[in-house]
């Protein structure tokens, strides 16, 4: 990872605003950074069970509160190795389900080393899931379920996303995600 002497929550500000809204990967972030609804927590849990507990605590926190829509948990020590961190995405996903949170909220999930399964590592598509720091975004269920209901096509949302990202190349993304540790 790149030093800076922003925060990784402004480093992940910067991330959301210059490549999420920005390029509309996300086509309902933009009301959410607007309305200061996103959550940045900053775990520097190294294993599997304290990630998960960080995760957790964030959901009982999001409970807490109904104006945290969604949660980025950012990870700056642990889950540097992408195949570590999707071990990790598995256990989150299944403890969601054991802690009675499944239906209530899902993962998204970024990494600085993002491959979709069916791709190649220097394919530019694989920029629509990296993040400057590994990343669990929680989300409420019942906001995006609404969200998508009130989307045309949001089937289509990948699509314009992966095109998108080829379109600029590897090359444009690399250096926005340069640029969000300079902001």
């Amino acid at each position: 990872m790149t030093t800076s002497s922003l925060t990784p929550e402004k480093i992940m500000q910067n991330w959301v605003s210059s490549v999420i809204v920005k390029y509309n990967f996300c086509p309902f972030a933009r009301q959410e950074v607007e309305q200061n609804a996103i959550h940045y927590r900053v775990s520097t849990a190294v294993s599997h069970d304290d990630a998960v507990m960080d995760m957790l605590d964030e959901c009982a926190a999001m409970n807490d509160d109904a104006g945290k829509e969604t949660a980025l948990l950012i990870f700056t020590e642990g889950f540097g190795e992408f195949a570590d961190f999707l071990d990790l995405v598995d256990l989150a996903n299944a403890m969601l389900a054991v802690q009675g949170y499944e239906g209530t909220y899902q993962i998204a999930n970024f990494h600085p080393d993002y491959v979709f399964a069916d791709s190649d590592e220097d394919d530019a598509a694989n920029y629509t899931n990296r993040a400057p720091y590994p990343t669990l975004h929680i989300i409420r269920e019942q906001s995006m379920a609404e969200a998508l209901d009130s989307y045309d096509e949001p089937e289509s949302i990948p699509e314009h996303n992966i095109r998108l990202a080829r379109r600029k190349g590897e090359a444009f993304w690399q250096q926005l995600l340069k640029n969000c540790y300079k902001k």
